[in-house]
């Protein structure tokens, strides 16, 4: 077990998500930054889409009562055990009674903790992800509380050497195919969409990220009926201010799609401040698929890399 002595703002349990349940209207969910949550998995000798643990603005603070090895990876947070610093995107040995503190991040905005074994809770639909809107999934489909407390799958081994990686670069700049909508805005709207700075707002959430800045202002075509959306669609509601769809956004949606951030470049997105700002950058489909193949590459590199030493 490990036990939340103190639980922060804002943490779940989380994997890769449920990929085959949108036809019923399911979301996704999982890791926001499926990046960090997978190379920290790896590091403590899980598969990649294991269940750890999602912090939002940290801080927080558990006990573990088995030893394990861990890895605390996504943001620039400090973290300690038993008051001894630890290094994220580092392999660290924790002993049965130790307490493991996060502080709130300097800088951006989520961190995530791989456990060797995983987080044991029932999957729900073939994941353990936290569902926090449909209210299922994780523990009892909600954010954890204090005193709250976790089963672990046992490790079928624990690795014995401390190691480490280097963190991806992060910037403020996601790449963004046109959507099926993006001529239908006027030739301003689709200028400033390409070259504005965007801010996250506070209405902001797993769901969906709402920025603010020009108004994008479509000049033709009727309404659109309700129509399919995935996480990175960028919606344009009335106001003329995008939403960027994420990991736990409903699966069908009728506003204009001016855009779609790659698949690559998500885990971005869930790095990004309330009140930073972000710029979309225009990427063609092969850029895309490319970007995808290098991100899968890595981790397939990490992976062996891992497994040799």
């Amino acid at each position: 077990m490990i036990e939340m002595l103190r639980a922060g703002p804002l943490t779940t349990v989380q994997d890769l998500g449920r990929s085959a349940w949108r036809d019923r209207g399911i979301s996704r969910c999982g890791a926001l930054d499926d990046c960090a949550l997978s190379w920290g998995n790896l590091l403590v000798g899980n598969p990649a889409d294991a269940a750890g643990l999602e912090f939002t603005l940290g801080a927080a603070s558990l006990r573990f009562d088995a030893d394990c090895c861990i890895a605390i990876t996504g943001t620039d947070v400090d973290a300690a055990l038993d008051g001894r610093p630890l290094r994220p995107w580092w392999r660290q040995r924790v002993l049965a009674g130790q307490t493991l503190k996060l502080a709130a991040p300097r800088e951006r905005m989520r961190s995530y903790l791989a456990i060797s074994g995983g987080i044991a809770l029932p999957p729900a639909l073939g994941s353990r992800s936290t569902d926090l809107k449909a209210g299922f999934g994780g523990l009892g489909g909600r954010a954890l509380r204090d005193g709250d407390q976790l089963p672990l799958q046992p490790p079928t081994a624990l690795p014995s050497r401390t190691l480490g990686i280097r963190a991806p670069d992060w910037d403020a700049t996601v790449r963004v195919l046109p959507g099926p909508e993006h001529d239908e805005f006027s030739a301003a709207a689709r200028a400033d969409f390409w070259s504005a700075d965007w801010r996250l707002t506070p209405q902001s959430n797993r769901m969906g990220y709402r920025f603010s800045g020009p108004v994008l202002a479509r000049e033709r075509g009727g309404e659109l009926a309700s129509h399919g959306v995935l996480p990175g669609v960028i919606q344009v509601p009335p106001s003329g201010q995008p939403i960027v769809l994420l990991a736990d956004a409903q699966t069908t949606g009728g506003y204009p799609k001016i855009g779609v951030v790659i698949r690559a470049d998500l885990w971005k997105l869930a790095q990004l401040r309330l009140g930073g700002t972000l710029r979309f950058v225009p990427c063609t489909l092969d850029e895309a698929r490319a970007a995808l193949r290098l991100q899968q590459a890595t981790l397939d590199q990490l992976r062996s890399a891992l497994h040799d030493r």
